[in-house]
């Protein structure tokens, strides 16, 4: 063993050790690696910082942004309403859904990059559920883990693999021959993950975390809950070619008319705001019934109104488009002695009073029977437009809370089928090969620049850099053991010990060492040094290649073990605040298991 070696194995030791107490941060080690390998002459620096022009990293860069887009036209928002939508609130509903659908769009684009789109959905759907994004971020990164294992084109390894039997002479690797290994293996992973997951997300839920009131809190807190309406104008409604505004002193006295939903070219638009809309037949109205005592079924059939579905509690379907804020009647109102449900905000046409509480005591009153006093809280509803424009009036209210929903508001909404074509041009890119992946992400960030989806402010925010740079400062480590031959030590030491054992010995050998030299080099790399060694093996026993080479592909993926084994590990660790020990801790049994299953599968399937 040579000195050189000695010093890349002592730093490797010491960035491992650094990494497991958690100080400094992760990419403060990676960059602190990147300065000391080349003083052992192994690299150089421009080596050492070869990493930031990778293509990997460009492609992860780049698929952050698309993320954004996803975020900004609320496309995002719509897939995490589907998977809500699915679980109906049961975690352990949404955890498979979850893993489910991260699996299947791993399985034909970058695991890294499905990792860097569902970032953001899966922390809006722990908000939305109201539980530690640790106890989520994980599953997201083993299914995209496990999506590796699913087909030849789901990850570099499986290619480099299939290339190898071809430069040997042998067929090579179908489309689908991972299937029968990688869908056991996910399997696996959700019920592994739905039996850990006790021992993540130990921090606050995500909710927690801003002091500001969320719109559900109000609608708990007011008592909301059953005033919402969704109704359908008929063709032959007396109210067809009316002004939306002015229904609410006649025909719909006792409600607020907080929306009209028509029907645009790509499915249903609301109207906001409503004021001097003529309702057209089809037209839906979004209704608040401020005034119990009203029987509103009876009211919308006198006047041709068909009741609709309506998703979530009070309007909750509709955040995206619809907010609210509390605002305080101050000494000087003219709204002062004004009967709340007769109330009109002067120069606010666009908000409506929905809920009212009575100074000190902060108890809720009925909105329409009380009269406003000075000290009142008046909780208001309109378009987030006029909401985030609120302030001191003529009307004497003083803004005092503003939903914290405001912050996950698509500013880009109306654009989400273009975000949806940029993400399903770069997919098929992808998936076909035309070009490289790195570029089909470029021409898809484009795109959604172009199409107005994303602009250059958010698109440089929505990087997360931490996590590039810990990716950067270790792949040098890669191209150190190399040169250093530290892998093809190991290796040779790999042949001597097992070449002569069962077949099954030999492939849970080789599946041990890929998955261990793999937690801390590129799998990429491990699979170009370790898919010769399988072959090499296989020729010595006499033995078909393709289990071996299968079991180092499968094995490549197998990176459950510590945050930086993949990419994908290290996209999740800061969303999750997740520790080194809890994948050591999560990760080390599941990549055991995967082992055993794939020592059984893989000489079932392909025989030896």
């Amino acid at each position: 063993m040579s000195a050189e070696l000695l010093l890349v194995l002592g730093l490797l030791g010491v960035a491992i050790a650094l990494f497991s107490i958690g100080r400094p941060r992760t990419d403060v080690v990676a960059l602190l690696m990147v300065a000391a390998l080349p003083f052992t002459g192994v690299i150089d620096i421009g080596e050492a910082i070869a990493g930031f022009a990778d293509p990997s990293i460009v492609l992860i860069a780049l698929l952050f942004v698309i993320g954004e887009g996803l975020v900004r036209t609320g496309l995002a928002q719509r897939i995490s309403a589907f998977i809500l939508r699915v679980a109906r609130g049961d975690e352990t509903v949404l955890l498979v859904t979850l893993m489910l659908a991260v699996g299947a769009m791993g399985s034909v684009m970058s695991s890294t990059g499905v990792v860097a789109i569902f970032i953001p959905i899966v922390l809006r759907i722990a908000r939305g559920c109201r539980i530690a994004p640790g106890r989520l971020m994980m599953p997201l990164s083993v299914a995209a883990l496990c999506s590796g294992m699913m087909t030849l084109v789901a990850t570099a390894p499986n290619l480099v693999v299939h290339g190898e039997l071809l430069r040997d002479g042998h067929a090579g690797f179908a489309f689908f021959d991972f299937l029968p290994f990688g869908v056991p293996v996910l399997l696996l992973s959700i019920g592994w993950m739905l039996f850990a997951r006790r021992w993540l997300g130990s921090g606050a839920p995500a909710a927690a975390s801003s002091r500001a009131p969320r719109l559900e809190d109000w609608i708990d807190e007011y008592r909301l809950a059953g005033r919402s309406f969704r109704v359908r104008v008929d063709a032959d409604s007396p109210l067809v070619g009316r002004v939306a505004s002015a229904l609410v002193q006649d025909e719909l006295e006792g409600m607020n008319v907080l929306a009209v939903e028509q029907l645009g070219r790509f499915g249903q638009r609301l109207l906001l705001p409503p004021q001097g809309r003529r309702l057209l037949p089809g037209d839906a109205l979004l209704l608040d019934l401020h005034a119990p005592a009203i029987d509103a079924v009876a009211r919308f059939r006198q006047f041709g109104l068909e009741p609709l579905p309506l998703e979530g509690a009070y309007f909750c379907g509709y955040a995206n488009d619809i907010g609210m804020a509390e605002m305080m009647v101050a000494a000087n109102s003219p709204l002062a002695g004004v009967s709340a449900k007769r109330a009109r905000l002067q120069d606010r046409p666009d908000l409506a009073g929905i809920g009212l509480k009575h100074g000190r005591s902060a108890e809720v009153r009925d909105l329409a029977d009380e009269a406003l006093e000075v000290g009142d809280t008046l909780l208001v509803a309109g378009p987030w437009s006029a909401i985030r424009a609120l302030g001191s009036g003529p009307d004497g209210l003083i803004l005092l809370n503003l939903a914290s929903d405001a912050e996950e508001v698509a500013p880009a909404a109306a654009r989400w089928p273009f975000a949806l074509a940029c993400l399903l041009l770069t997919l098929g890119l992808m998936v076909s090969g035309v070009i490289a992946n790195v570029h089909a992400a470029l021409v898809g960030c484009l795109l959604m620049g172009l199409t107005g989806c994303v602009d250059l402010r958010s698109a440089y925010r929505s990087i997360h850099w931490p996590s590039l740079v810990l990716i950067v400062g270790m792949l040098p480590f890669s191209l150190a053991l190399q040169r250093t031959g530290g892998v093809d030590l190991a290796a040779d030491l790999l042949v001597r010990t097992v070449g002569d054992a069962g077949p099954r010995v030999v492939l849970a050998a080789i599946f041990a060492v890929t998955a261990l030299f793999g937690m801390f080099i590129s799998n990429t790399a491990i699979a170009v040094l370790m898919a010769p060694v399988a072959l090499a093996i296989a020729q010595h026993l006499g033995l078909s290649p393709y289990p071996f080479a299968m079991t180092v592909a499968l094995a490549a993926s197998a990176a459950f073990m510590t945050p930086v084994s993949s990419p994908v590990n290290a996209l999740v660790v800061g969303p999750g605040g997740y520790s080194f020990g809890d994948f050591v801790k999560i990760g080390t049994p599941l990549a055991v298991m995967t082992l055993l299953l794939v020592v059984l599968l893989v000489p079932w399937i392909f025989g030896m």
